[in-house]
């Protein structure tokens, strides 16, 4: 599976080598900024006991890097990029058979159907891109980018923040979890959108400020355990998502 996705990717930065690498000027580029991830909505595999416990997990901003190698033929561009994002875990809430599941949320029983988390999900990406550029004039561009690859999406020290138990009184008392969480990666299918500009810094060098909308195709987390009421003991189907603003440099050599 892993083969064929890294396939998939150099068939789609293939178009590098379409165009005489004479004709062609080639550069680097390097970008950082925040991405907002979109919740995380995950439902199960196969019901178990005849419910049909899904969720969703809200996810908080964190950093995008990115870094490229490419060729400029004009108005088209193709490049092969390696990225990076990262972005904390936030809370969560569960459905069970489509209604949302209550959860005590202090010492006196009031009961809330979102409950904090913990942890981060981040996602290690190798893409194939292409750009069209539109010429402003005095060597600005406006441009479209569209882009296929590979992510890999980990989860990271992710569990609820406290663990509620009946104190017989006054209803339930909420104690800090030191569980250190569910740890691990899936490989899936990846792809991106975007449109940007750049301006011309110096002698070879432009200043590059971008949009992205980045998604990924369904994956399975595997059985997280007792690790995070929100996942249960089912494996899960789920995607990531994200928007993301990047500045960064691209220079021509």
């Amino acid at each position: 599976m892993k083969k064929s996705l890294l396939l998939l990717t150099a068939l789609a930065v293939a178009g590098m080598s379409s165009t005489s690498a004479q004709a062609a000027t080639h550069y680097v580029s390097g970008f950082g900024g925040v991405s907002w991830m979109q919740n995380m909505d995950a439902s199960e595999t196969y019901i178990q006991d005849a419910r049909g416990e899904d969720s969703s997990t809200d996810l908080g901003s964190g950093l995008a890097l990115t870094g490229a190698i490419g060729c400029d033929y004009g108005s088209y561009r193709f490049e092969a990029e390696v990225g990076y994002q990262t972005n904390n875990v936030k809370s969560a809430i569960d459905y069970i058979n489509g209604d949302a599941e209550t959860y005590p949320s202090d010492a006196i029983g009031t009961l809330s159907a979102s409950y904090p988390m913990r942890g981060d999900v981040s996602a290690l990406t190798l893409m194939g891109n292409g750009y069209y550029d539109v010429d402003l004039g005095s060597k600005v561009e406006l441009y479209a980018t569209a882009g296929v690859g590979v992510a890999q999406v980990s989860c990271h020290d992710v569990n609820d923040t406290g663990s509620w138990t009946t104190n017989g009184q006054s209803g339930y008392t909420l104690s800090p979890n030191n569980d250190p969480g569910f740890n691990g990666h899936e490989t899936t299918l990846a792809w991106q959108v975007g449109a940007g500009i750049a301006a011309p810094i110096a002698d070879n060098v432009k200043l590059d400020l971008r949009y992205r909308y980045f998604a990924t195709t369904d994956f399975t987390v595997a059985d997280m355990g007792s690790h995070g009421n929100y996942f249960g003991t089912n494996s899960l189907n789920t995607n990531l998502s994200s928007h993301s603003v990047l500045l960064g440099l691209r220079v021509d050599f």
